[in-house]
C-alpha cells in the first residue's frame, strides 16, 4: 500500500512539474505505472492508480473437472457392445488398494454368457508392475466373482487380490477371461 502511494505521488508530481524548461524535463523521471500486484484491492486503490489495476488471485486447481470421459469411445466401445454384449467397462482400487474390482454391465446376455462362466478363471495382467492377478477364493463363500447367468441391464463385478499392491491408481491393465480380453484399461 505504501508503495502504491508513494507511485502515486510521483506521477501527479510528473504530470504538475514545467515542461518548458530545457534541462528540468531531461531530470523528470517518467510515469510509472504499478506492475500488478494480489495486494491491490478495489478498496485500498490510491489516486493515481485506476481501478482496473485491481487483481485478485487465483487458485490454480480450485475446482477439479468432475467429467470423466468414457473409457471406451468411438470403435473400442462399439467392439465390447457388439462382440462381447458387454459396455461400461471399469477397474477400481478398491479396499486401500488390497483389492481390485472390474466391473461391466450387460446388453446382451447371449454374448456375455462367457464372462461369467465358472470354469472361465478370469485374471488381470498389469504389464508396468509385472504381475498377473487371480480371483481370490474364500473358504465359506467361494471365488468372489458373480458367475450366475447374466441378465440384460444388469452390472456385474469380480474383484482380484492386489496382495502388496503391486498394482496401483493410473496403470494400464488388461483382464482376461476365457477368450473375452479387455485391454487399455485404467486403474481409478
Amino acid at each position: 500500500m505504501v508503495l502504491c502511494t508513494l507511485l502515486g505521488a510521483v506521477s501527479a508530481w510528473a504530470q504538475e512539474s514545467p515542461s518548458s524548461g530545457g534541462s528540468t524535463a531531461a531530470q523528470v523521471p517518467a510515469p510509472v505505472t504499478p506492475a500488478p500486484s494480489a495486494h491491490v484491492e478495489a478498496g485500498h486503490a490510491s489516486q493515481g492508480e485506476k481501478a482496473s489495476h485491481t487483481v485478485t488471485p487465483v487458485k490454480q486447481g480450485a475446482h477439479a473437472s468432475r467429467y470423466h470421459p468414457d473409457r471406451f469411445a468411438g470403435r473400442a466401445g462399439t467392439y465390447y457392445r457388439l462382440i462381447w454384449g458387454v459396455e461400461g467397462l471399469g477397474v477400481k482400487w478398491a479396499e486401500s488398494g488390497e483389492v481390485i474390482r472390474f466391473s461391466y454391465r450387460v446388453l446382451d446376455p447371449e454374448k456375455a454368457k462367457t464372462l461369467n462362466e465358472k470354469r472361465n478363471e478370469p485374471s488381470l495382467i498389469d504389464p508396468q508392475a509385472g504381475v498377473q492377478l487371480v480371483v481370490p477364493s474364500m473358504e465359506q463363500i467361494g471365488p468372489l466373482r458373480q458367475s450366475g447367468a447374466p441378465e440384460a441391464g444388469k452390472a456385474y463385478w469380480m474383484t482380484f487380490s492386489n496382495k502388496g499392491r503391486l498394482v496401483k491408481r493410473g496403470d494400464h491393465v488388461s483382464v482376461v477371461i476365457g477368450n473375452f480380453r479387455a485391454d487399455g484399461l485404467v486403474v481409478d
